[in-house]
């Protein structure tokens, strides 16, 4: 049970990584707020990805801690 959740923490740590890593960041200096200006005028769908890629982290981070909390007390 322990190696099955140390397998799932390692497919949880990797997955956690990868949705940070293709958010898109908040400010890009300069460019980004003239490129946000117009997004926002004629709309986008980077927003909309960007929403799900933010609930994927939060879910993705909620599971990750239950498994370490779980395995640290396993281990104990």
């Amino acid at each position: 049970m322990i190696t099955g959740l140390m397998i799932l923490e390692g497919v949880l740590s990797i997955a956690l990584i990868a949705v940070v890593v293709l958010q898109s960041g908040k400010s890009a200096g300069l460019s980004g707020s003239i490129a946000g200006g117009a997004e926002s005028m004629f709309g986008s769908k980077a927003k909309g990805l960007d929403a799900i890629l933010a609930k994927a982290t939060i879910i993705l981070a909620a599971l990750f801690g239950l498994v370490t909390m779980v395995l640290v007390k396993l281990m104990q």
